[in-house]
């Protein structure tokens, strides 16, 4: 292990100086500053000095020079000439970020993408997939069809379909791969169930979006609604790219892209690295995607790494920094609520109510499900939620239909309080 590491770690430092010499001679204005008051022009002798000299990045500081170099700001390293794709962030936690790419910076995450297709068991061209997606200007949708189309796979685009259309492709197409957001795959698989006839010939479910691709029970809930099919997950964001994939041996957890991805765990509040095992901030440095690249960027995604050799997140994606909720004194994240739902088949959505009250914040869950008995159903939610949270946490039942249809990346959390009253929080932000 220790060798595997040392040769990766190597490899890692040497993409990095390249990365960093096509900084130095570049028209990147926003990297210029900060990197040469951060080192100078010498090269990196080490991971850990780089660590040590150069900032993180934070979203706040790429929101800001876009605000400050409209259109596109000026993370840009090349001529503007030179970049032929664009792409924006989705908006949720913020204004959309535009991000250019050049054929090159490109071509390196399709390559990613690539690797996650083929941890999927998708080799070269015989798989027919179905891509639910609206195909707007988000990374994750075109990059993820551009490499299935370069292996050689039948691409089939969902964009611009309702359910009932997409139900009906996937039939007539024979699709044999989906792929969408995990909330998706659970919505789209009750309009299969519900409209009856056939069943879709879908072996596998490649999902991300949300955390809900390497959380059991939301997966074993689309494996049901998909008729046994094994979905797998990963993750990436606009502005880095597709980052991790599921290995076939290892659901429920997600393999870092590290040849193409620097990356490092941090405590939330500091910049001091957290120890294997334990929860952090992931923090990334994009070391092929010169074209717009990103050093010590803070995702904002909270993980638990592990290396086995290479970095493992346990979990996969267990939430945003942002969106853990301190509930007398018991911390809790969107994924473990979810968790604990999704274990309930009756179960077709819910929605959950943050409150602050008397400077204390309270939750309460409002279920919607099948038709049948309410008060069984009530009962036994709050009896888990109590095992396993050690919370009692109020559950309501919810008319069928009452509540807002997820389709794409959900919206289940909403903050009610009188500075914030009415807005919502995503549960997971990721973008490929």
């Amino acid at each position: 292990m220790g060798n595997t590491r040392e040769r990766l770690r190597a490899a890692q430092l040497e993409k990095l100086n390249r990365l960093l010499r096509v900084l130095e001679g570049s028209e990147n204005r926003f990297q210029a500053a900060r990197l040469k008051r951060a080192w100078g022009s010498a090269p990196i002798r080490s991971l850990k000095d780089f660590r040590s000299m150069v900032p993180c990045t934070t979203r706040d500081e790429l929101m800001r020079d876009c605000q400050e170099h409209p259109p596109f700001g000026s993370n840009l390293s090349f001529p503007l000439e030179r970049y032929t794709r664009y792409c924006q962030t989705s908006g949720s936690t913020g204004e959309p970020m535009a991000w250019l790419d050049t054929p090159e910076s490109w071509e390196s995450m399709l390559g990613c993408w690539r690797q996650v297709y083929d941890a999927a068991g998708l080799g070269e061209g015989r798989e027919r997939i179905f891509f639910a997606f609206s195909f707007g200007p988000f990374l994750g949708f075109w990059t993820a069809y551009e490499a299935a189309l370069q292996l050689g796979h039948l691409c089939i685009p969902g964009g611009g379909m309702s359910s009932l259309a997409r139900a009906s492709a996937l039939r007539r197409t024979g699709a044999t791969v989906l792929c969408c957001t995990p909330t998706y795959a659970l919505r789209l698989g009750r309009v299969m169930q519900e409209e009856g006839g056939e069943a879709p010939l879908v072996q596998k479910v490649i999902v991300a979006g949300e955390p809900g691709g390497s959380i059991p029970a939301t997966r074993a809930c689309i494996s049901s609604l998909w008729n046994g099919a094994r979905v797998f997950d990963h993750h990436g964001m606009t502005e880095v790219g597709p980052v991790s994939y599921e290995e076939s041996g290892a659901p429920g957890s997600l393999q870092v892209i590290e040849e193409c991805y620097l990356a490092e765990i941090l405590d939330p509040g500091s910049d001091s690295e957290t120890p294997e095992g334990e929860a952090g901030e992931l923090v990334l440095t994009t070391l092929e995607r010169a074209a717009c690249p990103l050093i010590r960027y803070r995702t904002g995604d909270l993980v638990r790494g592990r290396f086995t050799p290479g970095l493992r997140l346990e979990g996969g994606i267990l939430g945003r920094v942002d969106d853990m909720v301190l509930v007398r004194g018991v911390n809790v994240y969107p994924s473990a609520i979810e968790g604990i739902l999704r274990r309930f088949p009756e179960v077709v959505e819910y929605r959950v109510l943050e409150k602050r009250s008397d400077s204390m914040t309270e939750l309460e869950i409002e279920v919607e499900g099948e038709a049948g008995s309410p008060g069984d159903l009530i009962e036994r939610i709050g009896a888990r939620l109590r095992e396993q949270l050690q919370l009692r946490i109020p559950v309501r039942w919810a008319a069928p239909g009452s509540l807002p249809l997820q389709e794409f990346k959900a919206r289940r959390w909403q903050r009610q309080n009188s500075a914030d009253a009415g807005k919502s929080r995503e549960s997971g932000e990721k973008e490929s």
